[in-house]
């Protein structure tokens, strides 16, 4: 009997499930062109609006993982990677890859680059003059048999089904269905041949999940895909009502990591020890559940040991060394303005997005792929919110090489606070806690590992 892909859009059209058979038929005649662009287009509107069961979202997961190439470990070290959902300032793989590497797991970090209002660390790695990510999947295991760690973007060879549906779904609307989110983000994952995933899921004003419920429903989702590939996943669900530590911007960002990196112990920045605390935690979940310690508080301590004796900062020296990069020479911006409080009171709220966008108007991030990079361009970050501050207090500091930049990047920056006259409530205080949830493998929902902003 002959196949015909309109059957398969009618199914999920009227709400039911795709066996596993016909969802490959489909998929492989779309990536041989078979199925054409509109009856894929059509699918992915379906799936948007009736959903995937759990077995449906797997195996799309599956296709797409095994449409490429899988990594080949070639040491015997447990594996482990990290996940994050996106945000401003969001930072914390730089420091992540390097502790879990010198604590004895193996880091097979594939990246991405920002778009939108978010950063993305191959950019952030790329403003170090001489960074390649750009490596073979060979070339990236050879590096982590040798060294544990290799920062690298998706290649051609790496999960090309996703790469091709992602492309669509951006110019059809269908971006944000939380099965074809998960699908996306685990075939890449599972790509790697982890032992163990922790994932960073953002929610709040500069995320792309705006509630804690859209991010603990994303959570589950990504679970559920990790059980049923055997790998140990865990989320942790965490704040991007405001930005994440001291700068927005690629080379700001990683001085802030090194700086944390040389001099862990260093808590006059409050900050930057956000951005510290929330990498050991992060860091801790990932030696957990890699099975190099046997319990969380263990963790911790070789995560924070890991990074206070150095030999973190010897790791990250190292990976930039194989990889080419020179520390040395970091881009600075040539000029800076300062952005001041227009009255006394209470720093009430951000709108962390458009924050974000400020620094896509600095050229620290793109409107569209193609767009360059200002690697020295960002946002220096002065408050936190409950602060109190007078009239003329530093909110912002602009880094950058063009004062028209500044002058759009300002006019965005001042729409992007609220101050009041009176203190912040301890509920509404009690809200902005950086890390909420952790949602554990089996799917259930702690408190441990909460973290006050």
């Amino acid at each position: 009997m002959t196949y015909l892909p309109a059957e398969t859009i009618r199914k999920k059209r009227d709400g039911k499930e795709i066996e596993t058979g016909e969802l490959r038929n489909f998929l492989t005649g779309y990536m041989q062109n078979q199925v054409p662009d509109y009856q894929m287009s059509a699918l992915l509107m379906a799936i948007l609006f009736k959903g995937m069961g759990e077995r449906e979202t797997f195996d799309l997961t599956d296709f797409m993982m095994n449409s490429g190439q899988l990594m080949k470990p070639a040491s015997p070290r447990p594996r482990a990677d990290k996940h994050s959902t996106g945000g401003v300032g969001d930072k914390t793989s730089l420091i992540i890859g390097p502790i879990v590497a010198a604590a004895g797991v193996d880091v097979p970090m594939i990246s991405g680059r920002g778009l939108g209002h978010t950063g993305g660390t191959l950019d952030k790695l790329e403003s170090i003059p001489g960074f390649n990510t750009r490596l073979s999947i060979e070339a990236a295991e050879a590096q982590i048999a040798r060294s544990g760690l290799c920062f690298l973007g998706q290649t051609g060879e790496i999960c090309p089904a996703d790469k091709r549906l992602y492309a669509l779904r951006d110019v059809t609307g269908t971006v944000e269905s939380v099965p074809l989110i998960s699908a996306s983000i685990m075939s890449k994952k599972l790509a790697e041949q982890l032992n163990a995933l922790v994932l960073d899921i953002k929610f709040g004003s500069g995320a792309f999940m705006k509630t804690l419920e859209q991010a603990r429903h994303l959570a589950q989702s990504l679970i559920r895909v990790g059980n049923f590939a055997g790998v140990k996943v865990t989320a942790l669900l965490t704040s991007m009502n405001q930005p994440l530590g001291r700068f927005a911007g690629n080379a700001l960002e990683v001085q802030e990591c090194l700086e944390i990196l040389q001099d862990p112990t260093n808590n006059s920045c409050r900050l930057s020890c956000e951005t510290k605390d929330l990498s050991l935690e992060l860091s801790a979940w990932m030696i957990l559940l890699a099975g190099r310690e046997s319990n969380l508080e263990q963790a911790r301590t070789l995560a924070r040991k890991t990074l206070e004796s150095g030999a973190a900062l010897k790791k990250f020296a190292e990976i930039c060394g194989l990889q080419g990069g020179d520390l040395a020479a970091l881009p600075t911006a040539k000029l800076r303005r300062l952005i001041l409080s227009p009255c006394d009171g209470f720093l009430r709220a951000f709108d962390t997005e458009q924050i974000g966008y400020a620094a896509v108007e600095l050229k620290a991030g793109r409107r569209i792929m193609t767009d360059p990079i200002d690697p020295s361009s960002g946002i220096e970050f002065h408050l936190k919110l409950g602060a109190e501050l007078k009239k003329g207090a530093p909110l912002f500091t602009l880094y950058g090489n063009s004062e028209t930049d500044f002058d759009e990047a300002e006019k965005r920056l001042r729409a992007t606070f609220q101050i009041s006259e009176s203190q912040i409530s301890e509920s509404a205080a009690a809200e902005e806690i950086l890390i909420r949830e952790v949602i554990t493998a089996t799917g259930a929902s702690t408190t441990e590992g909460r973290m006050k902003v």
